[in-house]
């Protein structure tokens, strides 16, 4: 009986001593990098409304919604690699064209409504790329793999975005009635 109760506690011991070294290095990773990361969103978020250039650039582009060529310029616009860290973090080109399309053209029906879908996947290319650095870092990549990691995945998202709005608009069709 003494023998197992010395084992039960020597187990119980090296199971609180894992769980205490993995909060700790929870921690660490969280002081690290996702406070780090938390605070520069944050400020880019805040020039991005400060400035009002998501606005601008949604207003700009928001007309091209109404057609499959149209959401396929946007879907490139929205994944340039220079623009789409930018994009992302306030998500205004999602807001602002995606409330365009939703409450005003699709509503009144200027637009079909096989178009939301496509239009979904139109103005979300940028999705996550602002997340890419602090995702390698939190999976401790090399530099020379972030330097690699980060151009390739902006690039990659330039690329599939439009391929994205094309299969949304092919699995469009039939979803909605009368269109």
């Amino acid at each position: 009986m003494k023998s197992f109760i010395t084992n039960l506690g020597r187990n119980v011991g090296h199971v609180v001593g894992i769980l205490y070294q993995a909060g700790r290095e929870s921690i660490d990773q969280v002081i690290k990098n996702i406070l780090p990361f938390m605070a520069f969103i944050a400020l880019v978020i805040g020039i991005i409304l400060y400035t009002g250039i998501g606005d601008w650039i949604a207003n700009l582009i928001a007309p091209l919604a109404g057609s499959l060529v149209g959401m396929l310029i946007i879907s490139v616009i929205c994944g340039l690699p220079f623009l789409s860290p930018l994009l992302g973090p306030g998500a205004v080109i999602a807001q602002v064209v995606g409330t365009l399309l939703g409450s005003t053209l699709i509503a009144s029906g200027s637009i079909p409504a096989r178009y939301a879908l496509p239009a979904l996947f139109a103005i979300n290319p940028q999705v996550g790329c602002d997340f890419i650095p602090v995702g390698l870092a939190l999976g401790e990549a090399e530099p020379e793999t972030v330097e690699i990691g980060v151009p390739a995945v902006l690039l990659s998202r330039m690329i599939t975005g439009p391929i994205a709005v094309v299969l949304a608009y092919v699995a469009s069709f039939g979803l909605y009635p009368g269109n």
